[in-house]
């Protein structure tokens, strides 16, 4: 009855989705987070910008642990919504940010780094007083989950990866391409080419609940300051490119579950590769087992049939799994 209910109560956040406007916000002021925003202020690169997040407390009674989300690339922390849910009603504390470049953060023209995005989300986590988190990465959310493990294990109580990019390095086999070339591609997004993309890659059977997602992803291209979005966008795939964690796995020192979609084929620059080279790439029934055999004592939960996103695609099934290795 409670699975019930926690599905009826998602399924309703993101119809009511439908409320947002046809014209996103780059930085989604007019989009409504299902819990509130704050932001962190942070300076780099000379310059001041802010980093928003959500701090959701528990809704029983805590159990002081807490979690920290690491949203994906095309996403920000609107889309944690049923696990967020579902943590604080087990007690937890969760910490979701939207990186910066990323969801109400900034959109700075600046470098951008995982090494910087990791520094960042450890001054949130010291300015909220957590010494110690769970750290769950989705996605591009996975490689900077990874990064942040190398960087502060100290920090981090476990390292949950759900179908993180990064599984091979891209440039190794990806015509190279300059932030002004992606950018090109990036000024060409629609609503129309979102959706699409999100049918090819994120999911089997499309259903109505998933618009919610094509809503902001898309619909931000309609924004006169669209071209601000597309440029910040290229940066971040360039980041992506040459800042591959898949070599660094082996060095991952604190407890890690792998929970993979094994129909997931995501390759970072696959519009770049000829349909030979795209068959010998992104095999997630491959690349799972793979990494999780160079993490030392990893744990790899696989969901055959699913792709991209596990936690929308069989919401049940991934938290149980979730709660049941925290």
């Amino acid at each position: 009855m409670k699975k019930f209910v926690l599905s009826l109560l998602f399924a309703a956040f993101c119809i009511s989705a439908f409320a947002q406007p046809d014209t996103v916000s780059i930085t989604l002021d007019n989009v409504a987070y299902p819990y509130p925003v704050k932001f962190l202020p942070v300076n780099t690169d000379g310059q001041d910008l802010r980093m928003a997040y959500m701090d959701v407390p528990p809704t029983v009674n805590a159990n002081g642990k807490t979690v920290m989300l690491f949203h994906g690339k095309n996403f920000g922390g609107y889309y944690w919504t049923n696990v967020i849910k579902t943590l604080t009603g087990k007690g937890y504390r969760v910490v979701v940010p939207d990186q910066l470049g990323f969801g109400k953060s900034s959109k700075a023209f600046i470098h951008y780094s995982f090494y910087k995005m990791a520094r960042l989300n450890k001054k949130l986590l010291d300015t909220l007083g957590v010494k110690k988190a769970y750290i769950l990465g989705h996605s591009m959310g996975g490689m900077l989950a990874t990064r942040f493990t190398l960087m502060y294990p100290g920090t981090v109580e476990k390292l949950l990866l759900e179908n993180p990019i990064g599984l091979e390095d891209y440039l190794s086999f990806v015509p190279y391409k300059s932030a002004e070339e992606l950018y090109k591609g990036e000024l060409k997004t629609t609503a129309e080419s979102v959706k699409k993309y999100y049918q090819a890659s994120y999911f089997d059977e499309w259903k109505p609940e998933y618009d919610y997602l094509v809503k902001i992803g898309g619909n931000v291209s309609k924004s006169a300051d669209f071209p601000r979005y597309a440029m910040v966008s290229a940066l971040t795939y360039e980041m992506i490119f040459e800042q591959p964690v898949c070599h660094e796995f082996g060095n991952v020192k604190v407890p890690t579950v792998l929970f993979i979609g094994l129909e997931d084929n995501t390759i970072v620059g696959k519009a770049y590769l000829s349909p030979q080279e795209q068959a010998k790439h992104g095999n997630y029934k491959k690349l799972a087992p793979e990494t999780a055999r160079k993490i030392p004592g990893a744990r790899l939960i696989s969901y055959p049939g699913v792709k991209h996103v596990p936690h929308w695609q069989i919401p049940d099934r991934f938290l149980k799994d979730l709660l049941n290795n925290l």
